[in-house]
């Protein structure tokens, strides 16, 4: 199969390099108002400090110039990396989803078989992922090992320090 722009995309539920990467409702409201503050706070923030350096006459020992262009330098590119960033994703609202299987936005209940510890997951958006709240990428290699799967399946994760295990015990999407 090819996309508009002719690169072959495949069906295999991977995501493939022109793939819009999925991104929950939540991820990208996180995005919005992180771009809004941006655009309206800290641009023109930086802005004013830049023409108040420069009202100090000479520039080009003037630290406070160097300083407010460096930080404008980096707000400008996170401004363009959150605008690519939500051009190329495909918001999913996980609690519509009906699914037999675990896909992107699934609550996933698993347990390493190593340990018998359980732990609970939401495969999420890269930019949302966050372990310690319990959301995993779905780039992460425990999310890739997990799609696909149903309840009572196994994913093996790979990592230098060996194969590890996980037992699916229950999904949801919520």
């Amino acid at each position: 199969m090819q996309n508009n722009s002719g690169n072959t995309v495949g069906n295999s539920g991977g995501l493939a390099q022109s793939d819009k990467l999925p991104m929950t409702v939540r991820g990208k409201a996180l995005l919005d108002v992180e771009l809004k503050r941006l655009l309206q706070v800290e641009r023109p923030a930086v802005i004013r400090a830049i023409e108040e350096a420069q009202a100090h006459g000479d520039i080009s020992e003037n630290a406070e110039y160097e300083s407010a262009k460096e930080k404008q330098g980096m707000i400008e590119g996170r401004i363009a990396e959150i605008q690519s960033k939500l051009a190329g994703a495909e918001v999913i609202e996980t609690s519509q989803i009906k699914a037999d299987r675990i896909v992107f936005g699934a609550v996933v209940t698993v347990l390493d078989l190593e340990t018998e510890e359980e732990s609970t997951y939401q495969i999420v958006g890269i930019d949302e992922a966050d372990v310690k709240k319990g959301m995993i990428s779905i780039l992460s290699p425990l999310a890739r090992a997990l799609i696909g799967k149903r309840v009572g399946d196994v994913g093996t994760v790979q990592s230098p320090k060996g194969d590890k295990d996980y037992e699916v015990i229950k999904f949801l999407f919520k």
